[in-house]
C-alpha cells in the first residue's frame, strides 16, 4: 500500500504562483511513476504533469511552459511548481502514484484562481 498527503493548496491572483507537494508513505519502493490531475465539477480527472522514476516528465499541453514536476526520491515527496496561474486552472489538484501492482490517489487540494 502507498499513502499520499497532498499541502500547497489555496487561493491565488492570476498570474501568480503556487507549489503543491505530495509526501508518500507506505511501500514507495514500489513506486514507478508520481503525478498531479484535476478535476472540476461535472468533468473528468484529467492529467496535468507526471514524473518517472528515471525523472522523465510528461506535461499536459495546457499547462507546459508554465508548470514544473519534480520529484525529491530523498523525501519520497513530489512536488508541482505552478507560475502564471489562470482562472481556469481553478480545480481539486490529486495526487497520484502508479507502482507495478496498482495506483494510488491522495485526498486532492483545491486550488482556486480569482481573475
Amino acid at each position: 500500500q502507498v499513502q499520499l498527503v497532498e499541502s500547497g493548496g489555496g487561493l491565488v491572483q492570476a498570474g501568480g504562483s503556487l507549489r503543491l507537494s505530495c509526501a508518500a508513505s507506505g511501500r514507495t519502493f514500489s513506486i514507478m511513476t508520481m503525478g498531479w490531475y484535476r478535476q472540476v465539477p461535472g468533468k473528468e480527472r484529467e492529467l496535468v504533469a507526471t514524473v518517472s522514476r528515471f525523472s522523465f516528465t510528461d506535461y499536459a499541453d495546457s499547462v507546459k511552459g508554465r508548470f514544473t514536476i519534480s520529484r525529491d526520491s530523498d523525501k519520497n515527496t513530489v512536488y508541482l511548481q505552478m507560475n502564471s496561474l489562470k482562472p481556469e486552472d481553478t480545480a481539486v489538484y490529486f495526487c497520484h502514484a502508479r507502482t507495478v501492482v496498482g495506483a494510488y490517489w491522495g485526498q486532492g487540494t483545491q486550488v482556486t484562481v480569482s481573475s
